[in-house]
């Protein structure tokens, strides 16, 4: 995916909006395409496609998205459809709602976080032989 390459640069031909670093958005923000957010955001960002959230960004949202790469702060509940990547300057706090997770040393995620599509081991009653 282009959208998460850890240069900080994106295919523009993939790139649907872009949320400038000077640009603050507050509101219900729906897309159908990636995403990059380099500014504020403040309400609900839902997008059918990828979200990358950039260094500098602060997401004070509820966020959807298929796939989503962070490197900025989210205050917020995250449902991501595939693959969520925490790089190292990552804040999220909230719960995240994800098929997969990648947190790189020294991410902070300070919330639930639950993996769907995975069975879940029921745990093992002490009398049980």
């Amino acid at each position: 995916m282009a959208l998460f390459q850890h240069d900080g640069q994106h295919d523009s031909k993939d790139l649907e909006t872009l949320i400038g670093a000077s640009v603050k958005v507050e509101g219900n923000f729906v897309g159908a395409g990636d995403v990059v957010v380099e500014g504020h955001v403040a309400g609900t960002l839902k997008t059918s496609k990828n979200l990358r959230i950039g260094p500098a960004a602060v997401v004070k949202a509820d966020i959807e998205a298929a796939n989503i790469w962070v490197a900025g702060e989210i205050r917020g509940h995250v449902k991501c459809a595939g693959k969520i990547e925490l790089a190292p300057t990552a804040k999220i706090f909230g719960n995240v709602d994800s098929q997969s997770i990648a947190v790189a040393h020294g991410a902070i995620l300070h919330g639930k976080v639950t993996m769907a599509g995975h069975e879940v081991a029921e745990p093992k009653n002490a009398n049980d032989k």
